[in-house]
């Protein structure tokens, strides 16, 4: 999100407003899409003015682009942790449906994964976050296979970057049929599928 500048002590409302923002309309975002909310459920929800949100952010490109940026921030310092832990690859891919999974449990779905399907009517700035945050997963995912693929622990079909778009475009696929049924089980049956198909040790034949 944009820095707050810094001001003399004011009311603790005038430093939150901009978070507080932010939380709510990508809740909003993340359950109905980037042209499913308006200014006006975002201010009734807090509780402020119209006004005041334009005071903090401008237009709502300018907003969807704060959320956009804050939420792909949080994924790569989120993968960042995973790959600290030291966890061997399928300890780490495991970990990485995790956290599809845990968006899922809050009623979400990826942001990213979401506002795909309202690609054509967003802003360029937001086209780009969301083309590079998949990029970011799929490169990301790639290193974690070729890893393991080198390391014995993984025996994927497939080039390293071929295995990444398959895994991550199934388990974003999983969010979407799992989140109108409210199943968790159908989300988790179809990551472990994907992540057996990488043929770890203890899914390899013969």
């Amino acid at each position: 999100m944009p820095a707050v500048r810094k001001k003399p002590a004011t009311s603790k409302r005038s430093t939150g407003t901009p978070d507080r923002i932010l939380d709510v309309a990508g809740r909003l975002m993340q359950t109905r899409g980037y042209n499913g909310f308006s200014y006006a459920d975002v201010a009734a929800e807090i509780g402020i003015t119209k006004a005041s949100l334009h005071h903090h952010f401008s237009t709502k490109a300018v907003l969807g682009a704060a959320i956009l940026e804050r939420y792909a921030r949080g994924f790569r310092a989120a993968l960042a942790a995973i790959d600290a832990a030291g966890l061997g690859a399928p300890l780490r891919l495991e970990r990485y449906a995790r956290l599809h999974a845990k968006v899922l449990r809050q009623d979400r779905l990826c942001l990213c994964g979401i506002l795909a399907a309202e690609y054509l009517t967003l802003p360029a700035p937001m086209q780009r976050t969301i083309r590079a945050f998949f990029a970011d997963n799929e490169r990301w995912l790639a290193r974690v296979i070729g890893e393991g693929r080198s390391g014995g622990s993984l025996h994927p079909q497939g080039s390293d970057e071929q295995v990444a778009l398959m895994l991550l475009g199934g388990l974003e696929g999983a969010m979407l049929v799992a989140w109108p049924l409210k199943d968790m089980a159908s989300f988790a049956a179809s990551a472990r599928r994907l992540l057996a198909s990488l043929g770890g040790p203890a899914n390899r034949r013969g």
